[in-house]
């Protein structure tokens, strides 16, 4: 007979069953037993759903449970492996050992170290990259205190740490300039090489060209064809460590200028934050946020559809693969593009040189046959440090016709194309990063 009890257990699990999958499936490989702690999470759920007095915390409740069995999973892998002393061991610390060491930046640090309003305002300012009005919104101060904290709180960080911040430091880590990458992309070429493709490490953020790792920072911008023009550009730099939901990963701090309506949000520039996570397998994003009318946005990898559609990728958001050798779904033929496999791929294609600015590069070609989004298909050139040459985007000839109204072969009749399963794409953007300048 079934229960009252039992009913609203289900219905409960049912509606947060995902959200406890992805948290699962993101600190337990699949071959490291996930299945199995998912498993135990449910029936210790079930068995002790009667004392939980409020129902409304059920989402905390279980994805709690879910964080002590991966904790204990993360025991017996040990205890077989014989690597560590695990009761010695805090959960930080094994976080650490699963995804890399990592140090905070000298920048965090100093912060850390002044008082708290003056840290609290500097972050804001420098690392979160808010404008004043914004600060001014989220502290409920007047602007013009905003400025006048500002100005002291700087004059006690460079009298403080004059040898780890002075001034050249402050504007050239914290301050990321805008306007460095050149208004109109260089003339490129790329050639087919005779040469079997070599395996490549690719450890950038799917979209976003930066590697997930303390220490590394970048410009990109986006160039429309055919007039070869910067529409938009963006800078981004990794500012300390982070977790979300108990899983580890960096900080990453964006600015966009100018950004695509896709991108655009009240400000311009547009200030982003991400938490990302790069492991031996994947490049991931963990979270996302920025401000619209003075109100910050937040989306995590458990937010389902809200998040994987704007920055998740893979399966439960796993990410982008990291180590890349051909599949063989993938074949190209010249402009002739064949995908055996469902759409939604991504495989290397061959190996090319290509020659931008003057610099020569072996790459190999990566094709995302629309993993990225329905309609587009995009190569991009790595060279043999896994870092992006050149990125390339094209739209399928009805892509979101509803709104542009015409085809795009209609739209940029100069533009290349390339015929993907019988199905025309034309050119519309390209990107490059700071990488290659």
């Amino acid at each position: 007979m079934v229960t009252a009890k039992q009913i609203e257990f289900e219905r409960l699990l049912r509606e947060n069953k995902t959200a406890v999958e992805r948290f699962v499936r993101f600190k337990i490989p699949a071959d490291s037993g996930a299945e199995d702690v998912l498993q135990e999470v449910y029936l210790a759920a079930y068995l002790g759903f009667e004392r939980l007095e409020n129902r409304e915390n059920f989402k905390p409740w279980i994805l709690g449970i879910a964080r002590n069995k991966c904790r204990d999973r993360y025991r017996e892998m040990a205890k077989e492996l014989e690597l560590v002393d695990i009761e010695s061991v805090p959960e930080e610390k094994l976080s650490i050992g699963i995804h890399g060491i990592t140090v905070q930046n000298d920048v965090s640090e100093a912060l850390g170290e002044l008082s708290d309003r003056d840290s609290e305002i500097l972050r804001l300012y420098y690392l979160k990259q808010l404008p004043q009005e914004n600060i001014a919104k989220v502290l409920g101060i007047p602007i013009g205190t905003v400025k006048s904290r500002l100005h002291y709180a700087k004059s006690r960080l460079r009298e403080k740490f004059p040898e780890r911040l002075n001034t050249k430091k402050e504007e050239g880590i914290m301050n990321n300039k805008l306007n460095t990458m050149p208004e109109f992309i260089p003339d490129y070429k790329i050639e087919k090489s005779p040469l079997q493709p070599f395996p490549v490490k690719w450890e950038e953020m799917m979209g976003w060209f930066l590697v997930p790792r303390l220490g590394e920072k970048l410009s990109w911008a986006m160039y429309d064809f055919p007039e070869r023009k910067k529409t938009e550009e963006v800078v981004m730099e990794v500012t300390g460590k982070a977790t979300v939901h108990g899983i580890e990963g960096v900080e990453i701090h964006a600015t966009e200028l100018d950004p695509m309506e896709a991108n655009a949000t009240s400000d311009n520039p547009v200030h982003r934050t991400f938490v990302a996570q790069l492991t031996d397998t994947h490049s991931r994003i963990l979270a996302e946020s920025h401000f619209e009318e003075g109100t910050r946005k937040l989306y995590t990898f458990l937010d389902g559809d809200d998040f994987l559609d704007n920055w998740g990728f893979g399966e439960d958001n796993c990410g982008n693969e990291v180590n890349l050798t051909p599949k063989g779904i993938i074949q190209r033929d010249g402009d002739n593009i064949t995908c055996t496999g469902s759409k939604n791929v991504l495989d290397v294609v061959g190996r090319y040189i290509v020659t931008i600015g003057g610099k020569v590069y072996e790459t190999v070609c990566v094709m995302d046959i629309e993993d990225y989004q329905d309609g587009v298909v995009a190569e991009q050139y790595l060279d043999q440090n896994g870092k992006t040459i050149l990125w390339r985007r094209f739209n399928a000839d009805t892509w979101a016709i509803g709104k542009y109204q015409k085809p795009w072969s209609e739209l940029l009749p100069e533009n290349e194309t390339i015929t993907v399963n019988g199905t025309k794409f034309v050119h519309w953007y390209d990107c490059m990063t700071s990488y290659i300048l």
